[in-house]
């Protein structure tokens, strides 16, 4: 028995001396990856997630990679489209129901069908003979009216008193001659073409005053060409500044024609000018605008009246 013992002793040693241990940089420990699992209705999380920072750097998705991801294509149109249906329906949810008795007059109906038609019922006299009288009517009211249009029997005193007393649409004869009218439409084309409209307009306001004042002659073209055979020394610079008079951009003579034509109507009056008789260009002083009174600044012309006017 002791020999057996002893001899089972021996083996054991010799197997544990001759057993292998590995070392510490040798040693691999198995740990599982990290995971999800669900007990009853937790979710647990099982593992290790220590892998994740082996390296330096995280290795992840990169902006570029987010800014990449696949967008499906929204069609606006068809969705606000979708939204009809039920936009109507809320609507409806917010009007009471509709009166049979207040229904709109669609429907056209047979006298003789009042009794079994429900709802509205529209009867047109043109088509049911139960209603020819108001076509008679109709045709007494118009015996006597050769236009043709269906006139009341009798016309009210007040609206007979109003079409006798309308005043009349035709527009009057201008009161100044072609010619005098073509003076002040060369005196505004030369003077302020490239002038805004009321400048323009202001333009002819001058030439009018000065027709009007005493110290200038009493017609357009006298107060235009005053002086006009004084080499740069005339009223108007254009009529004696040596250059020939000719008319070269046909819209621009349209409008001082009209211009000419309302201004000689009184159609056209400007208040900031008022009764202006002299006017420069800004880039100029002459040495009468001390003696005057400065009225106003238009384009590039300034206007002047007498100081007393």
């Amino acid at each position: 028995m002791l020999p057996a013992l002893g001899l089972a002793l021996c083996a054991y040693f010799t197997l544990v001396s001759t057993a292998h241990t590995p070392a510490p940089e040798e040693r691999v420990d198995f740990v599982a990856p990290a995971g999800l699992e669900r007990s009853g209705e937790e979710i647990l999380l099982t593992g290790s997630v220590d892998y994740l920072f082996d390296n330096a750097v995280f290795a992840g998705p990169n902006r570029a990679a987010k800014q990449d991801r696949a967008r499906p294509k929204v069609d606006v149109l068809a969705m606000a489209r979708s939204f009809t249906e039920m936009r109507i329906q809320l609507a409806s949810l917010h009007q009471p129901p509709p009166d049979p008795a207040d229904a709109p007059m669609t429907r056209i109906a047979p006298q003789s069908a009042a009794e079994e038609v429900d709802g509205p019922r529209m009867s047109v006299a043109s088509l049911d003979p139960a209603f020819v009288s108001a076509l008679a009517a109709i045709e007494e009211a118009d015996q006597d009216n050769d236009s043709g249009i269906p006139l009341p029997l009798a016309v009210p005193e007040s609206l007979a008193y109003a079409r006798a007393n309308a005043p009349s649409v035709e527009e009057q004869p201008n009161p100044y001659s072609e010619r005098e009218l073509y003076c002040l439409a060369t005196a505004i084309y030369f003077e302020a073409r490239g002038e805004p409209y009321r400048g323009q307009v202001a333009v002819a306001q001058v030439v009018m005053n000065r027709v009007a004042h005493n110290l200038y002659p009493n017609t357009i073209c006298g107060v235009v060409y005053q002086n006009s055979s004084w080499r740069n020394r005339c009223q108007f610079s254009f009529a004696c500044d040596g250059r020939s008079e000719r008319i070269t951009e046909p819209e621009p003579w349209r409008q001082a024609q009209e211009i000419a034509d309302k201004v000689t109507r009184d159609q056209l009056y400007l208040s900031d000018v008022a009764n202006a008789t002299h006017y420069h260009a800004s880039y100029v002083y002459p040495h009468w605008a001390s003696r005057m009174t400065r009225m106003t600044k238009i384009g590039l012309h300034i206007f002047y009246k007498f100081r007393g006017s």
